[in-house]
C-alpha cells in the first residue's frame, strides 16, 4: 500500500509511539497530574517528525534557490560567449548543482527530444516548485515572447534573483532581535500564567471562600459551575490557561515566521516550538508543583 505524500515511515512510527504512550498513560495515570505532562511528551513525539520534515524541506528549497542562482549565472556566461541557450542547458548536465541535478537532467532530456526551450523551462519551474524559480522562468518566457534579447533577459533575471536572495538575508538579519523578543515575551507570558495559576488564584479562592462564610471551596462566581451558581475551584479557573497558551504560541509563531522570512509556512516551525514549550511547561508545572 502506497503511503500519502505527506507521510513516511518516520512519521508513522512517531504517531504509533505517541498513540501507545497515550493509551498506557490513560490506563495507568489517568486522574493524576502527571497524566497531562505525559500526554504533552506524546504530542512532542508525534509532531517531531513533521517538524523535522518541515525544516528539511525548507532547507532544501533554500539550496535549490541558491543553486538556481548559480545555474542562471553560468547560463548567462555561456550565452554571452555565443553558445545557444539550448546548447548551454545541455552542457549544464555535466556540472554539479546539488539538488537541482535531477531537474536539470530532465530539462536537458526534454530539449534534446526537440521540446521548445520555453515549454521545457516551464516544466522545470513546476517540478522545482519554488516561488523564486517560478517567477524567474515566467519573466524569461514573457520577455522572450516580447522579442527581447535573450542575453539581456538572462542577465536581468540572474541579477533579480541575486537581489532577492540578498534582501532575504538582510531582512532576516534585521528582524533577528524581534524574533528573540517574541520568544522572550512568550516565555514571560507563560510565567505570568503560572503565577496566576499557583499563586494568585489559590489566594483568591480562599478569600472568596472566607467571604462566603466558609461554606464554599471557591469563588462563588458561577463560572466553574457554568452558570449554575456553584463555586468555582482553582482547577475550574485555570483549565482554560493551557488553551490560551497554545493559541498564543500558534499565532505568535506564525507572526514571527511572517516577519522574519516572509512566509506563514516558515512560521510553522516557530509555532511548533512555542506550542511545545507551552504544553510541557504548563503540564510539567502542574505535575511537579501542585
Amino acid at each position: 500500500m502506497k503511503l500519502p505524500k505527506y507521510l513516511n515511515k518516520q512519521k508513522i512510527i512517531g504517531l504509533a509511539i505517541a498513540f501507545g504512550i497515550s493509551i498506557l498513560s490513560t490506563i495507568f495515570l489517568r486522574g493524576q497530574d502527571v497524566f497531562y505532562f505525559v500526554l504533552g511528551i506524546a504530542l512532542v513525539i508525534a509532531s517531531l517528525p513533521f517538524f523535522i520534515s518541515l525544516i528539511l524541506e525548507e532547507n532544501v528549497q533554500k539550496v535549490k534557490d541558491r543553486m538556481f542562482l548559480e545555474f542562471s549565472r553560468n547560463l548567462v556566461e555561456s550565452v554571452k560567449a555565443g553558445t545557444p541557450i539550448s546548447k548551454s542547458i545541455l552542457n549544464s548536465r555535466n556540472k554539479d548543482y546539488g539538488p537541482l541535478n535531477p531537474y536539470l537532467e530532465k530539462l536537458a532530456n526534454q530539449i534534446s527530444l526537440g521540446i521548445p526551450v520555453n515549454s521545457a523551462l516551464q516544466t522545470f519551474a513546476r517540478d522545482l516548485g519554488t516561488p523564486v524559480v517560478k517567477r524567474a522562468i515566467t519573466i524569461m518566457g514573457e520577455s522572450e515572447k516580447a522579442g527581447g534579447n535573450i542575453e539581456d533577459i538572462l542577465e536581468a533575471v540572474s541579477d533579480s534573483i541575486s537581489q532577492i536572495e540578498k534582501l532575504k538575508k538582510e531582512r532576516k538579519a534585521a528582524i533577528y532581535n524581534l524574533v528573540v523578543q517574541g520568544y522572550i515575551i512568550f516565555l514571560v507570558f507563560i510565567a505570568i500564567m503560572l503565577v496566576m495559576q499557583f499563586k494568585v488564584l489559590p489566594i483568591a479562592t480562599e478569600l472568596g471562600s472566607i467571604s462566603g462564610g466558609g461554606g464554599g471551596a471557591g469563588i462563588p462566581l458561577g463560572f466553574g459551575g457554568m452558570g449554575t451558581g456553584k463555586p468555582a475551584s482553582v482547577e475550574d479557573l485555570t483549565a482554560p490557561f493551557i488553551y490560551l497558551l497554545i493559541t498564543q504560541g500558534l499565532c505568535a509563531g506564525l507572526v514571527i515566521g511572517k516577519l522574519s522570512e516572509g512566509s506563514i509556512k516558515a512560521g510553522l516551525k516557530h509555532s511548533f516550538i512555542l506550542v511545545i514549550l507551552a504544553v510541557l511547561i504548563s503540564t510539567g508545572a502542574k505535575a511537579f508543583m501542585s
